[in-house]
C-alpha cells in the first residue's frame, strides 16, 4: 500500500493545473484537489492494478468536480473575491488579454470538449489515457478534441478586418 500512497503523491502536481484549468479560481482547485486526495486514500482498497494510478486520480478529480457542478447549479454561491488588487502593467497586458481570452473561450466550450482538451492539451495525456480517465470510447475522444480546437481556434481569430480592393 505505500507504493500506492507514493504514486498519488507524484500525481498532484498535474491534477492541481488540470483543476485550475477547469476551475479558474486557485482556492477552488486547491479544494478539489483535497477532496479528489482524500477521496483516492480512503478507497485505495478499490484500486486495482490493471490501469495506471495517474488515470484513476484524474477519474476521481473529474467525478469530485462534475459532483461539484451539480452542487452549484442548485445552490449557486456569488464569488466575494472578484476585483484585481492591481492593474496589470503594460508590456504584460496584451499577453495577459490574450490569455484572458483564451482562458474565456475554453469555459465557452461544451463541458466534454473542454475536459478533452484540457486533458490531451494541458496534461499531456495519450489519446487512450484520457479516454480511460473520461469513460469514453478513443474515436469519441478524438472527435470532442477536434471540435474542441475547431471551435477554440474560431473564437480566437484576432485576424485584422480585410477590406475589398476597389477596381
Amino acid at each position: 500500500m505505500p507504493q500506492i500512497l507514493d504514486e498519488i503523491e507524484e500525481c498532484v502536481p498535474a491534477l492541481r493545473r488540470y483543476a485550475r484549468a477547469l476551475t479558474h479560481n486557485p482556492d477552488l482547485a486547491d479544494d478539489l484537489v483535497q477532496d479528489c486526495l482524500e477521496r483516492a486514500i480512503r478507497k485505495r482498497a478499490l484500486w486495482r492494478p490493471s490501469g495506471s494510478v495517474r488515470s484513476w486520480m484524474f477519474r476521481i478529480l473529474l467525478n469530485v468536480y462534475r459532483n461539484d457542478l451539480r452542487r452549484r447549479r442548485r445552490a449557486p454561491d456569488l464569488p466575494l473575491d472578484t476585483l484585481q488588487t492591481d492593474p496589470p502593467s503594460l508590456d504584460t497586458q496584451s499577453g495577459r488579454l490574450a490569455l484572458a481570452e483564451t482562458a474565456q473561450a475554453m469555459q465557452a466550450l461544451p463541458v466534454e470538449q473542454r475536459e478533452v482538451l484540457l486533458l490531451v492539451a494541458v496534461e499531456e495525456m495519450s489519446y487512450a489515457e484520457a479516454a480511460e480517465v473520461l469513460a469514453i470510447p478513443l474515436g469519441t475522444l478524438m472527435s470532442r478534441l477536434g471540435r474542441a480546437r475547431a471551435t477554440l481556434r474560431r473564437m480566437t481569430e484576432t485576424g485584422a478586418p480585410r477590406l475589398r480592393s476597389v477596381k
